[in-house]
């Protein structure tokens, strides 16, 4: 084998239709557009969701919902992942840049803290939000919840 006999794969080439190149190709004239209508024409292009007149998907649902533009989002956080990050690093006091230092949130993020789990150490902990049983366990273990 040498660079003079290599060849494409039998089929994976194909030439390109050259239309409106006169009767003789076989492709003049109409050049595959039928005719007449105005898929025959130049600069057609359909309507996205365009179904031939018929009344589209789009219109035939019916509208509903809305986007509540006052939602404010808050990244969850539970009392034994605090019991955790205050056992690994030692602390006695987590905000919300501690927890950015840690990679639970990102820079924007709100928190709201949740009372999924037990928490046994004495912390101070400064979130946007806390639970009702979050901040009764808290103050429970003898910490304090600080809203920002």
């Amino acid at each position: 084998m040498n660079l003079s006999n290599i060849q494409p794969a039998v089929g994976s080439v194909k030439t390109n239709k050259r239309v409106g190149r006169g009767v003789g190709s076989g492709k003049g004239g109409t050049s595959t557009r039928g005719h007449k209508g105005a898929k025959s024409r130049s600069g057609y292009s359909r309507k996205i969701g365009f179904e031939g007149g018929q009344m589209p998907l789009q219109r035939r649902l019916p509208k509903f919902g809305f986007k509540n533009i006052n939602r404010v989002e808050y990244k969850a956080i539970n009392l034994d992942l605090l019991q955790a990050l205050a056992e690994e690093k030692k602390l006695t006091k987590i905000d919300v840049a501690g927890m950015i230092d840690a990679g639970i949130i990102k820079k924007n993020q709100l928190v709201k803290i949740l009372g999924n789990g037990a928490l046994t150490v004495k912390l101070e902990v400064e979130a946007h939000a806390f639970s009702k049983s979050a901040e009764a366990a808290i103050t429970a273990a003898g910490g304090n919840a600080i809203k920002l």
